[in-house]
């Protein structure tokens, strides 16, 4: 089955929907993009590189957690032949065709606690600035 489409304009009604449909404050997601942005730059860039692949297949997505809160998601689409998600076995490692391991890199952690460590300088500076 193949689908086609065409468009004219831009997406400014389906973003009003989707930021409606999500109940998400326009700063909020603003905010949000920026750093679902800045984690899939920090990502990018700390992923072990072979053909660039992996690192290039980083990016994010603004969702509610089952409480209704909005959270940021960041995921990778680079997928073995086995539907294995690649970036997730450069993390925590795999075996080998014949019988060996190939150990992890923790490279996900470093690169994103940097993010987190800057949403929560903005959040308490901001905090701090109301108060």
């Amino acid at each position: 089955m193949k689908i086609n489409f065409q468009h004219k304009g831009n997406f400014n009604k389906l973003e009003k929907f989707l930021v409606n449909g999500l109940k998400i404050k326009p700063i909020t997601r603003m905010i949000l993009d920026k750093y679902g942005k800045m984690g899939v730059e920090a990502l990018r860039n700390a992923t072990p590189k072979d053909t660039g692949k992996t690192a290039n297949s980083w990016y994010y997505i603004i969702e509610e957690d089952t409480n209704g809160n909005p959270k940021i998601v960041w995921a990778n689409s680079n997928m073995t032949d086995n539907k294995v998600n690649v970036a997730i076995l450069l993390q925590y490692g795999h075996a080998t065709r014949n019988g060996g391991f190939v150990r992890g890199i923790d490279y996900i952690n470093p690169a994103i606690a940097g993010v987190f460590q800057k949403m929560a300088d903005e959040a308490w500076k901001e905090v701090n600035s109301n108060g």
